[in-house]
């Protein structure tokens, strides 16, 4: 009988860190930004269907990069532990601590288990507040562990070079558009230190906004709205006057909907066999 081939705890570690950090390499960027009135979601992400920024309950949301059909089981099952946890105690119990300890415990299970591969994933859970001091966003790398950042954060694709660039230029006090265009210019930049452009149909753009009346603070930035707040700073690098392309404040273009995002927990995981198929996003 042959002696089996051993590996030691530490190198299988390494190798399974190695295996996910490859895969979330390949996925396209995710860019978060505090700004003054709430928290903004900046994804280069083509598709309309699969969603990599969503809504999580009502001040909480939740971005990832990697393989979709691992983030988004981690997704329906965060927003059921929200939904659950609100209808059994109070809606102000689900916060975005909470919910972060419990990804970290499901993803640190699934990386130290030598049964399955890591989850090719990388997190964000971020909570708006009532002031931008009491705003929280949570980084979650593969391995479970938890990193609480402050005024931007990037996973994803070159996010070492994204980080250092929004580290020189992210200020508070920030507007939304100053805030959209930071992001769209960090994301714009490739690993050779070229630049290219962005479009708004390569975009998804939502943000947590304190200011809205309702209770849910969740709204993706869509059509017209995204288009007009991209032109408008394109037209300012150009120095002539960006035309309001929708004829006023651009609301007409916002939408809170979205796969996830009808309001109740029914929609929101309705489409749990979505993501079978696993694409890297």
């Amino acid at each position: 009988m042959s002696t089996p081939f051993y590996v030691s705890p530490q190198q299988a570690m390494a190798d399974r860190a190695e295996y996910a950090r490859k895969g979330i390499a390949r996925g396209r960027s995710v860019v978060v930004l505090q700004y003054t009135d709430g928290v903004v979601f900046v994804a280069e992400n083509p598709s309309r269907a699969l969603h990599k920024v969503s809504e999580i309950y009502d001040r909480i949301a939740f971005a990832a990069v990697g393989k979709y059909n691992e983030f988004e089981n981690l997704r329906i099952g965060g927003v059921r532990y929200a939904d659950l946890r609100g209808y059994t105690y109070d809606r102000e119990d689900v916060t975005a601590r909470g919910l972060a300890n419990v990804y970290a415990q499901t993803l640190g299970t699934i990386f130290s288990s030598a049964a399955e591969k890591p989850y090719e994933v990388e997190l964000i859970v971020a909570e708006v507040g009532s002031a931008p001091e009491e705003d929280q966003i949570y980084r979650l790398p593969h391995d479970g562990s938890i990193v609480d950042e402050h005024g931007s954060v990037a996973v994803g694709g070159n996010a070492d070079q994204i980080s250092s660039y929004l580290d020189q230029r992210h200020r508070d006090g920030m507007t939304l558009a100053e805030a959209l265009k930071l992001a769209v210019d960090s994301l714009s930049r490739d690993t050779n230190g070229g630049e290219r452009t962005l479009t708004a149909e390569q975009l998804e753009v939502a943000t947590l906004d304190r200011t809205r009346p309702q209770q849910r603070k969740f709204k993706r930035i869509l059509g017209r709205q995204l288009s007009r707040l991209l032109d408008e700073h394109a037209a300012e690098g150009d120095g002539k006057p960006a035309a309001d392309a929708d004829g006023g404040s651009g609301k007409a273009g916002a939408s809170d909907e979205g796969a996830d995002g009808k309001g109740t927990k029914g929609a929101k995981d309705k489409d749990d066999s979505e993501g079978e198929s696993g694409p890297l996003l």
